[in-house]
């Protein structure tokens, strides 16, 4: 399995090309608009300019990662020799559906379909395809080339040759795979997202401000960021749709996502990707007045 196309250009998607890529795999960089293609593809670089300047890898090896990745905006034609389809479009189950179904009729018979999903069920995106026994989901951490879990999401069909393949895949590419079954979150967002959760209900009901929540958990707790710059990080939007999942799948009101999230994410403010969510981004600046303007 040397032949690996990825679909969704984005945060994720770029990611994972990266790590195949500079693991010698030829990677098909799909998505449908060519400036999200040129994005992925600068940050990809960005991202091998900082690791040749850490003498992490060499000019060469950066240059043979680059030349191994090829770009399409047509699914059909990027994913006609793969191997194996790794999905990482956006976090929505009507858009995954689509592109499975899509996935389904232009792959070869034998290809193994694989979502990054990171909390939509892989049961219910097999249900649409016709190989319910090769879909499987292959949930990469952020940010891809550096963190070393793989959650390998098996669905109710998953067969256990399939599941084998691509834990033996992850172990290749110097990640450390963890095989988990199909419920909501799968374990990472059903344990994570919560906590995120938790710490904006305890902003939004008065107990501490943004940064002295953060600081908190980082002295007491040992995290390396606090849970709302995390938030941030992951993108609200991101947490907010996990967790709409969460509480749809589970029916249990722990899940529901707290009022201050769902007007943030209403407003724009997503976080890193939108400058501003509970830290202001654009001018490099603690920004506990932004979350405060919702409460």
């Amino acid at each position: 399995m040397k032949n690996v196309a990825v679909i969704g250009a984005g945060t994720m998607g770029n990611g994972i090309a990266h790590t195949f890529a500079q693991s010698g795999f030829k990677v098909q960089l799909i998505d449908l608009d060519e400036s999200s293609l040129k994005r992925g593809i600068d940050t990809i670089t960005k991202n091998l300019d900082r690791m040749v300047a850490k003498e992490s890898i060499t000019e060469t090896q950066k240059q043979e990662t680059l030349a191994n990745i090829t770009t399409f905006t047509d699914i059909a034609e990027g994913v006609e020799y793969a191997s194996l389809v790794v999905e990482a479009a956006t976090e929505n189950v009507d858009l995954k559906l689509k592109i499975f179904k899509q996935l389904d009729e232009a792959c070869s018979d034998d290809t193994i379909l694989a979502t990054n999903t990171s909390s939509i069920s892989i049961t219910q995106i097999a249900a649409v395809t016709s190989r319910p026994k090769q879909v499987i989901g292959m949930h990469f951490m952020n940010p891809v080339p550096i963190m070393k879990l793989v959650e390998i999401i098996r669905g109710y069909n998953t067969s256990d040759e399939v599941t084998k393949t691509i834990m033996d895949l992850s172990k290749t590419l110097g990640k450390v795979p963890v095989e988990v079954n199909d419920y909501p979150g799968f374990v990472a967002n059903r344990i994570l997202m919560p906590m995120l959760n938790e710490s904006i209900e305890t902003l939004y009901n008065g107990v501490a401000g943004v940064e002295e929540i953060d600081t908190v958990m980082k002295l007491g707790m040992a995290h390396p960021m606090g849970p709302l710059q995390l938030a941030d990080f992951i993108g609200l939007d991101i947490c907010l749709s996990i967790l709409d999942v969460m509480y749809e799948g589970f029916k249990n009101p722990k899940y529901a996502p707290c009022p201050l999230l769902v007007n943030m994410v209403r407003a724009g403010k997503l976080g890193v990707k939108s400058g501003e969510g509970f830290y202001d981004y654009a001018e490099s600046r603690k920004a506990e007045k932004v979350a405060k303007q919702f409460l």
